[in-house]
């Protein structure tokens, strides 16, 4: 595939998932690092210091700050100034399968099943073979009696394929603490899709590079950075298929009363923000911190650039 690229942050020296990410065929694997990371180097690999971020990016990156996932902005950055048609975002816990990479969707016509549902949320995990679960940043209010229903198979062309995640899955510490999962989504359930506003994350996810002007992993909002993203892009209409697992996930060790913590902001305010978005996607504003909103701005003007 050309002009393909991979993209994360990371604070450890290479894991596993990353030493396999690097070797992917046909990619080239970006990683930005932080002021925790640990300095390395890794082959097919390119490694973005944090002196050479500064550097490049120096309002963007004061504006967006240290010791967050939302540094894995300027590895996109990097991959779209290099002409990157498609980038996948991962995490350095998400061991790939054999079958990761394999047969991306992103910009091309595929069969899959419409899926609606009676809440204003789609919920992808609760559509799923574990429907107690739910995807981190799904409104709690809306997890009680969620019905889904297939309706047909339809042809449509995705901007973002959110991958699903064996082993530990992508939901809110509030889940993991009572349920603690470990799960195989059958995969018989997918590809699937929904016409309403929907939660996807950063940790193996495809995007074309027409949504970039739109795509931001949005700082100072705890760990909504890449969910209030979702929610401003399938807001936007930007077409989104979940397909099946392509990953193992061996989660790094969390503080789960901390990521409580960093996800009470949507926890108060998922609701009201879909609401906002609703009627405007540019309501997003309206819940954004003004350094974050800056940020948002400064990143529109760069990608206005390639």
């Amino acid at each position: 595939m050309k002009n393909f690229f991979i993209v994360t942050t990371t604070i450890n020296k290479p894991s596993e998932a990353l030493i396999k990410y690097s070797k992917i065929k046909n990619a080239k694997l970006i990683v930005a690092l932080d002021k925790n990371s640990k300095k390395f180097d890794l082959n097919n690999s390119i490694i973005l210091s944090t002196s050479y971020q500064e550097k490049k990016y120096k309002k963007l990156s004061n504006l967006i700050g240290w010791n967050c996932i939302a540094r894995r902005n300027f590895a996109i950055l990097e991959a779209a100034e290099r002409g990157a048609e498609i980038i996948a975002l991962v995490d350095d816990d998400n061991i790939p399968l054999k079958n990761w990479g394999k047969n991306i969707i992103v910009n091309k016509e595929i069969k899959a099943a419409e899926i609606i549902t009676d809440k204003q949320v789609f919920d992808p995990i609760g559509y799923t073979n574990y429907k107690k679960l739910w995807h981190r940043g799904y409104p709690l209010e809306m997890i009680h009696k969620r019905k889904y229903k297939k309706i047909k198979n339809k042809i449509i062309t995705a901007d973002v394929e959110a991958s699903f995640w064996n082993g530990d899955p992508d939901i809110d510490a509030i889940a993991r603490l009572i349920y603690k999962p470990n799960c195989n989504f059958k995969i018989n359930k997918f590809p699937f899709f929904s016409k309403k506003i929907s939660p996807f994350n950063s940790q193996n996810t495809f995007i074309s590079r027409k949504i970039l002007k739109d795509y931001f992993l949005f700082p100072g909002i705890g760990r909504m950075e890449d969910i209030w993203a979702a929610y401003y892009l399938t807001s936007k209409k930007y077409k989104v298929i979940y397909t099946k697992p392509s990953v193992l996930q061996i989660r790094n060790d969390h503080n789960l009363i901390k990521d409580f913590g960093q996800e009470i902001l949507g926890y108060k305010n998922n609701i009201k923000l879909i609401n906002a978005l609703k009627k405007n996607p540019e309501n997003i504003y309206n819940f954004l911190p003004i350094k974050t909103a800056r940020a948002f701005d400064e990143w529109k003007k760069i990608i206005s650039n390639f």
